[in-house]
């Protein structure tokens, strides 16, 4: 009877051990900047936005990034600037710290814009709502016509953010 009591205990605390270790480590953008490295913010910037051309230009192009989640799952919160997808769903985007990054003012850093694949797609229902992404992450940087990231995540899954 001890032994299997034993083995019960061994058993769950290999199954707890096992389910803790696949938890996604639960990171901010200010993790992705590395210590001592001032981002920039271009929330306040002076850019006209007049005309159907952006006439801003992305800052800091050769932000450090930080290498210690390479390969880790993540999840990071942020807004979706849609790249690829239908009216369904999306299997491309860049996640940012900020509504309106790209979009309405100059982008972040690359160090603060994260390159977002999701395999099978996955609906976002508002692009005005905060969004939580896990996947894998990748110090690894992207370039498309709105920004360069730093960063890429294999995401796995999209949920609300909820503070």
């Amino acid at each position: 009877m001890k032994f299997i009591y034993a083995s019960l205990v061994l058993l769950s605390t290999a199954l707890t051990g096992s389910a803790m270790a696949n938890e996604p480590l639960e990171i901010f953008w200010e993790d992705l900047v590395p210590e001592g490295h001032v981002a920039v913010d271009t929330r306040n910037s002076s850019s006209s936005h007049e005309g159907s051309e952006q006439n801003w230009v992305q800052p800091n192009l050769d932000a450090p990034v930080v290498q210690k989640y390479n390969g880790k799952t993540v999840s990071l919160p942020g807004f979706v600037v849609p790249l690829e997808g239908d009216n369904e769903s999306i299997t491309e985007f860049l996640l940012v710290p900020y509504f309106g990054a790209c979009i309405h003012v100059p982008p972040p850093p690359p160090n603060q814009i994260v390159h977002v694949t999701m395999k099978n797609g996955v609906p976002i229902d508002s692009l005005y709502d905060a969004i939580v992404v896990t996947g894998v992450m990748q110090a690894d940087s992207w370039s498309g016509e709105i920004a360069k990231t730093g960063y890429k995540i294999a995401g796995v899954g999209v949920a609300p953010f909820e503070l």
